[in-house]
């Protein structure tokens, strides 16, 4: 590791560790994360944040786990969501591929026009549900687990504080 650069695994501590540090209830916080990983599956890029947040805002979701949960895309999984999403769209809305997926670019596919746009935004929004219940489940899972141990933590702390006086 070179440095002032993190790790892979450093990088998802860092993740993890914002998530345990945010505020509010278990169920708000996991309603945020599940809005974010639903918008980065949607072939939204430049927009992810700030659509996530409206919609948390929205929602009544957590805004911070919205926007965490946004990089649920990255560069190496958005390729993956935007041609997942557009083939599926097609699919759905039955409309033929005019190329062979596999050998173009993303910004090519963008430049398709609204036939394709349309298509990914369709199959982006059907693929983006299941990851975002997921997320919704882990998240609220391990809000309750963060929570339940540091109120054990709090409560020992008290009970050494309390023994020693």
């Amino acid at each position: 590791m070179t440095k002032g650069r993190l790790s892979l695994k450093d990088r998802f501590r860092s993740i993890v560790d914002h998530i345990k540090k945010l505020q509010g209830d278990p169920r708000y916080i996991a309603m945020g994360m599940a809005i974010g990983v639903f918008v980065s599956l949607t072939p939204t890029i430049p927009f992810h944040t700030i659509i996530a947040i409206a919609l948390a805002f929205v929602l009544k979701g957590s805004k911070p786990a919205a926007a965490i949960g946004v990089w649920f895309a990255n560069p190496l999984t958005i390729p993956i969501f935007y041609i997942g999403s557009f083939k599926l769209g097609t699919l759905i809305l039955n409309k033929p591929i005019p190329f062979d997926v596999k050998f173009e670019s993303i910004q090519e596919l963008m430049t398709l026009g609204l036939d394709v746009t349309i298509a990914m935004i369709v199959g982006g929004i059907i693929l983006g549900v299941f990851p975002a219940l997921l997320a919704y489940f882990v998240t609220y899972r391990f809000m309750l687990v963060v929570r339940e141990r540091a109120r054990k933590k709090r409560k020992a702390s008290r009970n050494i504080d309390s023994s020693e006086a």
